[in-house]
């Protein structure tokens, strides 16, 4: 092999890698500021003499129209499109049921699922798609989004090891082996791997990667990320309890059969006890914001806002059991989906002078009302220190009255078009479930895998006719779909391809290989495969896991021949080893949890830190017993 001699394009190139990995794990900008920084600094030193090849800059930003970057966005908006439909809220629910609500629990379920799914489509989109899931289940059990999204974000990028259609280096593995051959003689020509040859090598990554966040997650893995839960309702429901003295807590109640309630209106359980009945469950069929002249059917349950204290004395005076928290309720009552908020009533509205009960607001507007702040008084079923009950029902509205409401948030939307009422609050979820349009998303979605598994389309066409069919079907509006996607995301991984191909076509990722295959010249067949694997995984990170594998399985052929070893196992070992990619976010799943989770570049060297170490040591292991 014939020595390469380190020019000024590699050394410039060096500098500049060297400064991107400072400034990531420094975070002296935001990443995604940083990444195009280095885009724009790559660009202008292109102009600078004997440095034209560092990039060319009439490509210089071809990456927003690559097939990674466009996948990406389609699959985002896929994602979106089946969380719209009320979808993925059902397979979080199912989640649930089946898995319980401990973090110990949930990891394994989440990120086991993920990880087969990623085995058969790329491993950005299984993320993608669980995104959403995800997040319903943090909502649900409060679990933070930060201990849920790296374990499912990692689990789909080894669910990539399992199958030879999990990830583009095994799925470039075969033909970069058949272009070898023609530098081997015909005894050592290598065959190519079955679909599920490295399936063995996959579960036990995948096994790894659930046992570790497992069992070290509590110590890897960030307490809480900071989040906005402007959009969550919590600081709502916050304000209403310290203005008001509103009790806002959720309580699911159950009434068992044969219990001496049977019968009795909510009206007149709610006035004796002074709670906001808000929900029923009567033979697995919810109704949110029942009317209250409903009577009570039994075995039922009961979604009881009020003080704990109260509630228990309710349970006791009838039989009746209070669970720890909420269960057949918990999706309806969600942040997401529904909270406290406030409104008041114009002088032009055509309910003043009318009761509650004469306007059967609930059946109406679909809200429970809770208090009514007038003349700096606060009437409302429940007694506190500073205001007495009153039967809040039979109390006449009157203009300028506030009224606070528990309510779906869809609910709320629609009543910003009411001119009865102004709405005051403002930061809530104000999108539109279409539960009507779940066929037409999964004929899109479906479409979709299928064009990927059984044609020859490049992968991100394949995405695009999906999202182009939900967005032509109205599963989403355009601005709906532009709004799913994580802008920052495309811009880093957009911003950082150039970097990837600077190292690679300046020949700098070469010369850094022949460095490390000198340094190991002479070294035992097992200690050239790992060193070969430490490579795959170093280059994984600064460039793409194609370029890696296309650059590195040719030198890998040719060191196992040189040494003796068998070439088709040290070319799985590069393929595979692109795949350790969790030290820093430049992986694409990596970047797309970044956001939603909070993550820092740190919470990558800290979580991905032993991850890597731990991929490099099973599946070194698991090729030696298996191949």
């Amino acid at each position: 092999m014939e020595a390469l001699v380190l020019t000024t394009e590699m050394m410039v190139v060096l500098g500049v890698l060297a400064l991107t990995v400072l400034m990531f794990v420094t975070e002296v900008f935001r990443i995604d500021l940083t990444a195009i920084l280095i885009m724009v600094l790559l660009g202008v030193l292109s102009y600078l003499p004997g440095l034209e090849n560092v990039t060319n800059i009439n490509h210089l930003f071809d990456g927003f129209a690559s097939n990674a970057v466009i996948s990406i966005i389609a699959v985002m908006i896929i994602g979106a499109g089946l969380d719209r439909t009320g979808l993925m809220s059902k397979v979080a629910a199912l989640i649930l049921k089946k898995g319980g609500t401990t973090e110990g629990r949930i990891i394994p379920i989440v990120s086991g699922t993920v990880g087969i799914i990623s085995s058969f489509m790329q491993n950005v989109g299984a993320a993608a798609l669980f995104l959403p899931v995800v997040s319903r289940i943090s909502v649900r059990t409060g679990l933070p989004l930060s201990r849920l999204l790296m374990p499912m974000g990692f689990c789909a990028i080894l669910g990539g090891t399992m199958t030879m259609v999990g990830s583009s280096p095994l799925i470039l593995l075969n033909d970069l082996i058949e272009s070898s051959n023609s530098m081997l003689p015909a005894d050592q020509q290598m065959q190519p791997y079955s679909l599920f040859d490295v399936t063995p090598i996959g579960v036990l990554l995948i096994l790894t990667g659930i046992a570790y966040f497992t069992f070290f997650g509590r110590w890897v893995l960030p307490a809480a990320a900071a989040r906005d839960d402007s959009t969550s309702g919590v600081s709502m429901g916050e304000y209403v309890r310290n203005t008001y003295g509103v009790a806002a807590d959720l309580w699911e109640v159950v009434v068992p059969e044969g219990n001496i309630l049977i019968g009795t209106k909510l009206a007149d359980i709610m006035d004796v006890h002074h709670l906001y009945i808000i929900g029923t469950d009567y033979r697995g069929k919810r109704t949110i914001a029942v009317p209250m002249d409903v009577q009570i059917e039994a075995p039922c349950r009961l979604a009881i806002l009020g003080l704990r204290r109260v509630i228990d004395e309710f349970a006791d005076t009838y039989g009746l059991e209070v669970l720890s928290k909420p269960d057949r309720f918990a999706e309806d009552f969600a942040a997401t989906q529904a909270g406290v908020a406030e409104m008041v009533i114009p002088p032009e509205s055509s309910i003043v002078g009318q009761t509650p009960s004469e306007l059967r607001i609930r059946q109406k507007y679909g809200f429970s009302l809770l208090a009514v702040h007038r003349g700096g008084e606060v009437r409302s079923l429940v007694e506190t220190e500073d205001h007495p009950a009153c039967r809040l029902h039979e109390e006449p509205f009157h203009i300028g009255d506030s009224l606070i409401i528990h309510t779906p948030w869809d609910a709320l939307a629609r009543l910003k078009k009411d001119r009865d009422f102004v709405i005051v609050t403002a930061n809530f979820p104000q999108e539109e479930v279409r539960p009507h349009k779940v066929g037409w998303a999964l004929l899109f979605f479906a479409l979709a895998l299928s064009l990927i598994l059984l044609s020859d389309l490049r992968l991100s066409l394949c995405l695009l006719v999906g999202a182009a069919g939900m967005i032509v079907t109205k599963v989403l509006s355009v601005d709906e779909a532009y709004d799913a996607v994580s802008w920052s995301t495309v811009f880093l991984l957009a911003s950082l391809i150039p970097l990837g191909q600077a190292v690679q076509n300046t020949g700098t990722a070469e010369w850094i290989a022949q460095q490390v295959l000198i340094l190991l010249d002479g070294w035992p067949l097992w200690a050239l495969q790992a060193g070969l694997a430490v490579l795959a995984t170093g280059f994984t990170l600064v460039m793409s896991n194609v370029g890696a594998t296309v650059l590195l399985v040719p030198l890998a052929v040719s060191i196992a021949y040189a040494a003796g070893g068998d070439p088709a196992i040290f070319a799985l070992t590069v393929a595979i080893s692109t795949s350790n990619s969790f030290l820093i976010p430049t992986h694409q799943v990596n970047a797309l949890i970044m956001g939603p989770g909070g993550y820092k570049v740190a919470d990558f060297v800290r979580g991905g830190g032993m991850m890597t170490l731990l991929f490099l040591v099973v599946s070194l292991s698991a090729m030696a017993v298996f191949f």
